[in-house]
């Protein structure tokens, strides 16, 4: 069992306790950076299973990019692409709505694209959105010039 940030060996121990707390296989001291990102930005915990499944798939993205004006869950500079997780879904207000539209807008007017993945389609079909996002990852290269 390897840390699927740094390659080093993790003990069993090490390896149930991160796999229950974030669903990851990670190092004591990756494990404890994961989990202060998670608590600074209450970044969802689908957010991290989608990030080491970008990275596994040879994507190289960042976790919590600073765009200026927000943080982005995921962020793949390389394409100008920014990857927001959406938490309650189902539950999305009106104000919430202009809010992600000018978001958004402050992206686009920057260069980026923004998506909006809800957490359900990490949660049940991660391989699909890796796909999916790979595929988005092609167009990019193709309409943009790559960083």
């Amino acid at each position: 069992m390897t840390c699927k940030d740094c390659g080093k060996d993790v003990n069993p121990q090490q390896f149930k306790a991160s796999k229950e707390a974030l669903g990851v296989a990670l190092c004591e001291r990756h494990t404890k950076l994961i989990k202060k990102v998670i608590l600074d930005n209450d970044t969802p915990i689908d957010a991290i299973h989608l990030f080491y499944a970008l990275k596994d798939a040879g994507v190289h993205p960042m976790l919590e990019w600073w765009d200026g004006k927000r943080s982005v869950d995921i962020a793949i500079s390389r394409v100008k692409l920014n990857i927001e997780i959406d938490k309650n879904y189902n539950m999305i207000t009106h104000e919430q709505a202009i809010n992600d539209l000018e978001d958004a807008m402050h992206s686009f007017k920057n260069g980026f694209t923004t998506i909006r993945i809800p957490h359900l389609a990490i949660k049940y079909y991660l391989d699909e959105t890796v796909e999916n996002i790979l595929g988005i990852i092609a167009g990019l290269k193709a309409n943009i010039k790559a960083v």
